[in-house]
């Protein structure tokens, strides 16, 4: 039966961890995502676990005391109706949860602090109660289990080893795969049903346990000599791995990329190198005295030999990844691999901390007989040390440290627990002390990490270079000497690890803002796309006046906003320090920003700026990193955009960020669908190339209608014509020429599927995936009738045309919307070269055009004379020419597909032309049959062939 028992406490280890992955969303929800937030967290997890070990442990004396001869089925049942209760309130959480967050509706909280508290006031009821029951795993098990003095070591060791296996299962669970499918309801539900079978199964056991075999228990706790030093041991042991821990999960986002991936490797590592530690000590016939010591001091140097190898980690984990390249079919087998690599590198250091907890164990257990309260205390005390290695090791640290001072924090910790157990154990002071002091002269003399290899982002070189596998001092040498970069500032904040990078642009050069090793803006090449993302939004708001901006970046976007003459306040959420630290190097290329009187900073994270914050804005601008990086999806989800359109006047702007680069048709749709399930008008917009804006539109104010005007007349305004002119941009037609998706186009689109929400997480799975690829994603097409119609009768860029003499554009200006098109975009870019040469076929000017798209194609994709003479037409029914015997079928196919493809409201094709082409294949009698089909199935993607899609405001005659 202990068999049983073992392998059910392996359950309730998995449980137990998926429950701390679901419960830190749903805390994040509550408390938000800034650094402080997150240690409180965890704090409060570990925090109720030490509680929970300490009571338990008291408890278990209490119990076997009050019926000896059936100690063990007490111990048992009681362990029985604990887990019943942890899956009875995992059922409940989610009501929980809501009460919850309605209180903290209640008060209006302006104090940043007073506002943490009450949050994590509410955190710890929700999640208090459960986690000490949790705490009573390892003292009821090891009390009930033990037979005897000289089986408890081993039985402990066994009780810790399945519980943390179990954790280990649970951690790759949750992080890849129970979160994305089913949500974190569906996640509690499950984990629930977990614990009350578990309950159910130590019940029956209960039922069938002998009288008279648990180890024999005190009436109360027994007092033990030297407990002190042991558990000041045991904290800093706690301490410093937890601490340990954080400082590998950052150097793993910035080797491998800042997701959620990297974080569910690392921490599976650490859970299951614990366990193998722990087995290794139940493995052994006999355990000497100075097997505690001697471990305790190969824990603190095998981490600190690991410190040389750290900052290198970039360099291991690319070369790695070259050998993947950008296979989506071998995104399992890298992580499977990236996940051995960590063991090499991380596995033999964690697997003496995993020994260490039941080799004090087996110490402490020579003096009493109470193991249950033994275990109780010590694993509380150790996991005390692990609440200070959340916030202290996981924070405060963070602000006078950098990732390599805090790792040397933690192996000093380590290093005292060692001279403590030295001290205890062999009995003469001073060995401990003598061992001690050179051992933090050497930490203290450990040179630094190099920044820039650190903030290099290698996890975007998908193939092999030059000196991908000559070492890392001779791949980063190259790479610097090529590069021609430099780091000019670098700092590792509580949440992130910042670096400016200087770089040559062209003749000048340019700044970029790294974020975990990423680029999230650069001075000269994101100009365009951060300055559009002030000026868009504002070109079409009813006012602008008031403006949030989420993340400060290169504070481009803020200084835009506050150059405009009618702003009177642009307030930025940004969650980083080190981001803001990092703005004095970009001031002279955002205007001054941060130096702007009508700017504001707020250090926080953008769902809470949201909120919390006082009063409505015109203008909401979010910028945040790619969706794969870890914390960034929440910004992309339904709760969020909704809480932005509440904070929005009426007839205000919602801009978001979104690139098309590193991700893949899915993702897109993800987010498009979720955006148009809380604004109901939205539009889209490009910036440079893949980079894209979303526009969400709050009702009331003078609606689409008046777009078309109020864009004329601001940007007839000097301060929106200066934006737009450092933007690159300086006619209407190029500016029009940037919409991709008119007002009201989306709402039309058929995107079935789910959205993304808070509780139920789809975007950070699937962006990860297309991250791995590293593909472009594409805009879903617009050619279905209903979109079409809407887009073409919304596009501005027709709607301008149809407002020029003769009802369409000169050639100076068609040639000014093409020229911008071509400079990015390739589809749009080729669609309107094609209806230029539908019109003006014998234009000078297009074929300079065509020459130059030929020549420098936006993107690397191909344009040449063919394709824009295939697309062309599909402008006039009049222009298909017959086919020849055999080929109307393919010619029809290929045609759909260009239609499909290519679709463009500012520049629609003929629905007479697709039809006329599949008239004509089915006149031939040969291909009627197959052509009926193949149309039909075409007709099922974008409607009957029949309907007209010319929008009202601008006909076909009025085209660009």
């Amino acid at each position: 039966m202990r068999a049983l028992a073992l392998a059910v406490t392996a359950l309730t280890g998995f449980a137990g961890l998926v429950y701390e992955v679901a419960w830190q969303k749903y805390l994040a929800i509550l408390m938000g995502a800034q650094s402080e937030a997150t240690a409180a967290i965890l704090a409060i997890f570990l925090g109720g676990l030490s509680l929970g070990y300490w009571l338990w442990g008291r408890a278990s004396v209490h119990v076997s005391a009050a019926d000896p001869a059936a100690r063990a089925a007490r111990l048992l049942l009681l362990y029985a109706a604990i887990e019943a209760a942890i899956g009875v309130w995992a059922l409940l959480f989610p009501l929980l949860f809501r009460a919850a967050q309605a209180a903290t509706g209640l008060f209006a909280i302006e104090s940043p602090a007073l506002g943490l508290a009450l949050d994590g006031l509410l955190a710890t009821l929700l999640i208090g109660p459960p986690t000490i029951l949790m705490g009573a795993t390892i003292p009821l098990l090891t009390q009930a289990l033990a037979r005897d003095l000289d089986d408890a070591t081993r039985i402990h060791a066994l009780v810790y080893g399945f519980n943390t296996a179990g954790a280990f299962a649970g951690a790759l669970a949750a992080g890849f795969w129970l979160i994305a499918a089913l949500g974190l309801v569906g996640v509690l539900v499950a984990m629930a049903a977990l614990n009350l079978a578990a309950a159910a199964v130590f019940a029956a056991i209960a039922r069938r346990a002998a009288r008279g075999v648990a180890a024999p228990a005190a009436e109360a706790p027994s007092r033990v000599a030297g407990f002190a030093i042991y558990a000041a041991a045991a904290l800093c042991i706690g301490f410093a791995m937890t601490t340990l821990q954080a400082v590998l999960i950052r150097v793993g986002g910035l080797a491998l990329g800042a997701s959620h991936v990297t974080f569910s490797l690392v921490v599976s590592v650490f859970v299951l190198c614990i366990a193998l530690g722990s087995f290794g000590v139940s493995a052994l016939s006999r355990i000497r005295g100075g097997l505690l010591v001697a471990n305790a001091w190969l824990l603190a140097l095998a981490f600190g030999a690991l410190y040389f190898g750290v900052q290198d980690a970039g360099y291991w984990t690319h070369a790695l990844r070259s050998l993947f390249r950008d296979d989506p079919h071998g995104l399992w087998l890298f992580r499977l691999a990236v996940f051995g690599g960590l063991l090499v590198a991380i596995g033999p250091a964690v697997v003496l901390s995993g020994a260490t907890l039941p080799l004090l164990f087996h110490h402490l257990r020579h003096y009493v007989t109470d193991l249950g309260a033994v275990a109780g205390r010590l694993y509380s005390w150790n996991t005390v040390g692990s609440v200070l290695g959340a916030v202290v090791g996981g924070y405060l640290l963070f602000l006078p440290l950098d990732l390599d001072g805090v790792f040397r924090v933690a192996v000093a910790a380590l290093a005292v627990a060692a001279a403590l157990l030295t001290t205890r154990v062999a009995r003469v002071r001073w060995l401990g002390l003598a061992a001690l002091a050179p051992a933090l002269v050497a930490l203290a003399l450990l040179p630094r990490w190099d920044a820039y290899r650190l903030s290099l982002g290698t996890f975007r070189y998908r193939q092999p270079q030059a000196t991908t596998f000559a070492g890392p001092d001779a791949y980063f040498r190259d790479r610097q000497q090529r590069s021609g970069e430099r780091i000019l500032f670098y700092d590792d904040d509580p949440i992130a690890s910042v670096a400016v990078r200087e770089f040559p642009y062209g003749e000048t050069r340019s700044r970029a803002i790294l974020t975990n090793g990423k680029s999230d803006g650069a001075l000269v090449g994101d100009y365009t796309t951060t300055a559009l993302a002030a000026v868009l939004p504002a070109l079409f708001a009813e006012r602008t006046e008031r403006a949030l901006v989420i993340g400060w970046g290169t504070g481009v976007t803020a200084g835009e906003l506050a150059s405009l003459d009618s702003m009177r306040e642009v307030v930025v959420a940004e969650i980083s320090r080190g981001v803001m630290a990092a703005a004095p190097w970009f001031e002279h290329g955002n205007l001054g920003a941060r130096a702007n009187r009508k700017v504001r900073v707020v250090q926080t994270d953008a769902y809470r700026a949201l909120l919390r914050s006082e009063g409505r804005y015109d203008l909401i601008v979010s910028e945040p990193s790619n969706p794969w990086v870890s914390g960034v999806e929440m910004l992309f989800s339904r709760e969020f955009l909704e809480a932005a359109r509440d904070r929005l006047n009426p007839g205000g702007v919602y801009t978001q960020w979104f690139p098309l680069y590193e991700t893949d048709d899915e993702t897109v749709a993800l987010v498009l669908r979720t955006l148009a399930s809380v604004f109901g008008d939205a539009a889209v917009w490009n910036t440079t190339g893949p980079d894209l804006l979303l526009l969400g539109f709050r009702e009331g104010g003078a609606g689409a209608d008046a777009d078309l005007a109020r864009l004329l007349e601001r940007k007839a305004r000097a301060d929106f014509a200066a934006t737009l002119e450092r933007a690159g941009i300086r006619d209407v037609p190029a500016l029009l020429a940037h919409e991709l998706m008119p007002r009201g186009a989306l709402a039309q689109l058929e995107l079935p599927g789910a959205v993304h929400t808070l509780l139920h997480p789809l975007l950070a799975d699937r962006a990860a995936r297309a991250f791995f690829a590293g593909d472009r994603g594409r805009l879903p097409s617009l050619a279905a009738a209903d979109a079409a119609r809407a887009g073409a009768s919304r596009s501005l860029l027709r709607r301008w045309a149809a407002s020029r003499e003769g009802g369409k554009l000169s050639v100076v200006e068609r040639d000014a919307a093409a020229r911008e098109a071509c400079r990015y975009r390739m589809r749009e870019c080729a669609v309107l070269l094609a209806q230029w040469r539908a019109e003006q076929p014998d234009n000078p000017l297009l074929r300079v055009r065509i020459e130059g798209a030929r020549r420098q194609p936006p993107s690397g994709d191909a344009i040449d004379e063919h394709l824009v003479g295939n697309l062309s037409l599909l402008f006039d029914a009049r222009r298909i020419a017959p086919a020849d015997p055999g080929t109307s079928l393919a010619i029809a196919e290929q045609a759909s597909e260009l239609f499909v493809e290519y679709f463009h409201p500012a520049a629609p094709f003929s629905r007479d032309a697709l039809r006329a082409l599949w008239s004509q294949c089915a006149a031939d009698a040969r291909l009627a049959e197959r052509c009926a089909a193949s149309r039909a199935a075409l007709e099922r993607r974008i409607g009957s062939l029949a309907q007209s899609v010319d929008g009202a405001a601008a006909s076909a005659s009025a085209a660009p």
